[in-house]
């Protein structure tokens, strides 16, 4: 009996190891999947992910998932929760949520979620601390649509963790760089204005529509590890 999220890995592992799914082929949908292994379909995504993560796995969003033909070893990077960064730092994780307003985004936002014209979408300024000081200033829209109901509280429970915690993504993009704290950013973190930052920029969709852009501003001093 497969069970859990590893367990389907172990599974899909196997059946590509001994050829039941050669290199190239395309594999069945995780609805196929979660119905053979008799779990929910956001457990068999997250092993998918996994298997995509360490490129054993190629996903097209709308085009499936195949073999990779050419399996490569990739840097893992999961989204992160912020809280759980900063417990492991052994520090003490606060937030506040600064700014939530719902209404139509701005058209460079907009064009990156392809969102239409009439869409909506809920934009969050939340400042992360770490014993007290400031951590990251997280900016960030969302698409409603393709949200659970009930929202919660982000007041009370930070989008970053709630997201992690309740939507599960089939892709996105990230992107790092550095760059110099604007006005706002300073105000929040406490820095100089001009200050460099590092800036992680992010987006994640379902198979079918975008679920969010995020922008992350760490304070000066900020370190990014990962794993090969």
């Amino acid at each position: 009996m497969i069970s859990g999220w590893e367990g389907i890995r172990e599974e899909v592992l196997r059946r590509i190891r001994v050829r039941d799914w050669p290199p190239g082929e395309t594999i069945p949908t995780e609805e196929e999947l979660a119905a053979e292994f008799g779990v929910a379909r956001a457990t068999v995504n997250r092993a998918l992910r996994e298997l995509a993560g360490a490129g054993v796995l190629e996903r097209r969003r709308k085009a499936g998932t195949r073999v990779a033909l050419l399996p490569v070893r990739k840097a893992t990077l999961d989204i992160p929760v912020i809280r759980q960064e900063v417990e492991a730092r052994g520090q003490v994780h606060g937030f506040t949520l600064l700014t939530r307003t719902e209404g139509a985004p701005p058209v460079p936002v907009a064009s990156r979620l392809g969102l239409g014209p009439s869409a909506r979408a809920i934009y969050l300024e939340t400042l992360h601390l770490a014993d007290g000081r400031p951590f990251v200033f997280e900016t960030r829209w969302l698409n409603p649509a393709v949200l659970p109901k009930p929202l919660p509280d982000f007041g009370v429970v930070s989008a970053n963790e709630w997201l992690v915690a309740h939507v599960s993504y089939e892709t996105g993009d990230i992107a790092f760089t550095a760059e110099a704290a604007d006005a706002r950013e300073a105000a929040v973190l406490g820095v100089a204005e001009g200050a460099a930052l590092f800036v992680t920029e992010r987006t994640t969709w379902t198979a079918e529509a975008a679920i969010t852009l995020v922008r992350l501003a760490h304070v000066p001093g900020y370190r990014l590890q990962t794993m090969i």
